[in-house]
């Protein structure tokens, strides 16, 4: 970092207690009115949508508004207490339910969940107890609690999974629920196709000085980038529109064994929510049908890796592994420094991103000038996660922390990385150096994608 930042380190590296504990108790709190602005605000607390498992992929919303709740209850409520190192819970005897890894998504209808107002007083319950150790903690004492760690961790928490209830939402049948204001206008037109060069060079890739990092972020570690083309932005509707017209779909020679077999067995012709009414391509957001005509310089939204990877193969590109990805977000070529985001090391702002579940969908591409890199490359941040051709695994130097089920256990499977964030993403996650995976066939996620291109030696 460039600057001192409220709760950071002065100069001589003390923490501002007093400044971290109120951003700490904002993050806190900006996390839960996103849990209960998807839940209890719009369903009040009796309705059948909290309890309706819409998708096998996702859980039934009060078990997410219970979970969030647990894991607060396990890291803070219990091991954040100032003057113990494990306290009593607040509801340990429920543990076993709200456990991820132990239960998977389509089994959690069946078990004896709370209902959804119990699941909203435990959370506030525990919320209680979560800021009266916030107040009293003193940040320098354990591993967990230097620089505020396991409180950001938890808030961190709270966000993903306030993604993944939102991308319940969209798997939901039914009238729209959820309102936003529209995504701003591009302001910087031309950019669909748009190519950028990015010379080779060392990097430092990853962090290990972001004091809300999570263990895969790090260690930071030298890479080398040898010269290749990335897309300006993220391809849109209007350019997948294309790839799927042609008949992409149906040409086998595009596709992965892998992913012809998954769209063949599952009917794919489009991405999710795409359909055609009297010939003309839409989508629904949300429960909204549009016209893909009338968003169509927005990012293609829910599609998976193979698809992504089959549209780059038709336009004679590739997609980016996750290295040149990070350099284009990180490093600047006028320096040769690596900086927190596209923009520099100021946090995000709704100037440089759509983030924060602020529109209810991507923005056009050039909407966010402010946010590019000095490249050129745009919306880095926000608006979609983008699909890049990497596996899973630890950074040289590797470390689990403060439990191997987050990251460690993933390693080596099939998993594909995401990057970038998405709207749907609490601007606590969105760094440059965050990391998100999936399934390669899983496209019920914010995931879109742009492509890349290597520079062959005779050029």
């Amino acid at each position: 970092m460039t600057a001192t930042t409220p709760g950071s380190t002065d100069r001589t590296g003390r923490t501002d207690r007093t400044a971290l504990r109120h951003r700490l108790a904002a993050e806190l709190a900006a996390a839960r009115a996103r849990t209960r602005s998807l839940t209890h605000d719009v369903f009040g607390s009796d309705h059948p949508d909290l309890t309706r498992q819409h998708s096998p992929l996702m859980s039934p919303l009060h078990w997410d508004v219970a979970h969030i709740a647990n894991m607060e209850d396990y890291w803070l409520a219990r091991r954040a207490a100032p003057d113990a190192d494990l306290v009593a819970g607040v509801r340990e005897d429920i543990d076993h339910l709200y456990d991820a890894f132990t239960n998977p998504r389509a089994g959690r209808p069946a078990l004896p969940l709370l209902d959804p107002a119990g699941a909203r007083v435990y959370g506030d319950r525990v919320r209680e107890r979560a800021l009266e150790h916030l107040e009293a903690a003193a940040f320098d004492e354990r591993r967990t609690l230097a620089d505020g760690f396991v409180f950001s961790m938890i808030v961190q928490h709270e966000q993903q999974h306030v993604e993944t209830m939102l991308a319940t939402h969209q798997l939901r049948a039914g009238a729209p629920v959820l309102h936003a204001d529209p995504p701003p206008a591009s302001s910087v037109p031309g950019l669909p196709g748009t190519e950028v060069f990015h010379a080779g060079a060392e990097f430092l890739m990853g962090t290990s000085t972001e004091p809300a990092a999570l263990d895969n972020e790090k260690p930071a570690h030298p890479v080398r980038v040898a010269d290749f083309w990335l897309d300006a932005a993220p391809v849109t509707n209007a350019e997948y529109a294309r790839f799927v017209d042609a008949g992409g779909y149906r040409d086998r020679s595009l596709w992965s064994d892998a992913a012809w077999e998954h769209i063949t067995a599952e009917g794919w012709t489009a991405p999710m929510t795409w359909e055609q009414v009297e010939g003309v391509w839409h989508r629904t957001s949300f429960g909204v049908r549009e016209a893909i005509g009338d968003v169509a310089d927005q990012p293609v939204l829910h599609v998976s890796f193979g698809e992504a990877a089959a549209y780059a193969a038709w336009a004679g590109k590739r997609l980016p592994t996750e290295v040149e990805w990070e350099f284009a977000a990180r490093h600047d070529p006028a320096t040769g420094t690596t900086r927190r985001f596209p923009w520099g090391d100021d946090d995000p702002t709704p100037e440089r991103a759509n983030l924060d579940q602020r529109h209810l969908q991507p923005a056009p591409v050039g909407a966010y000038p402010a946010g590019a890199s000095p490249r050129g490359v745009h919306q880095l941040i926000g608006d979609v996660w983008e699909w890049c051709d990497s596996g899973f695994e630890g950074y040289p130097g590797f470390e689990p922390f403060p439990y191997k089920e987050y990251s460690e256990v993933f390693f080596g499977g099939d998993f594909r990385m995401l990057r970038g964030s998405s709207f749907g993403v609490g601007t606590p996650n969105a760094r440059a150096t965050f990391r998100n995976w999936d399934l390669p066939i899983r496209r019920q996620i914010f995931s879109g994608f742009r492509c890349a291109r290597s520079v062959s030696r005779s050029a």
